[in-house]
């Protein structure tokens, strides 16, 4: 099985957090990782699973698409 990664503009990830007033801690601990993981997501040193990416969406309530600087619509689709 291979994993399949994408590239995750880290600055909209910063933002989200930031205007939420979470800590990197926080959401390290939200997306079972360890707090120097996630700094290094944030900062576009690694990359984002596409697992991860849905985990992010469904925190900030946003969708996959707004995460990967593909749209400015932050509101996530419908679910079916």
């Amino acid at each position: 099985m291979t994993v399949r990664y994408e590239v995750m503009p880290y600055e909209r990830i910063r933002n989200l957090r930031i205007d939420r007033g979470y800590t990197q801690k926080q959401v390290a601990e939200y997306l079972n990782i360890k707090q120097n993981t996630y700094s290094q997501y944030e900062t576009g040193v690694l990359y984002y699973s596409l697992e991860m990416v849905g985990k992010l969406a469904d925190l900030y309530g946003v969708s996959v698409d707004y995460l990967m600087d593909r749209t400015d619509i932050k509101e996530p689709y419908p679910k079916k």
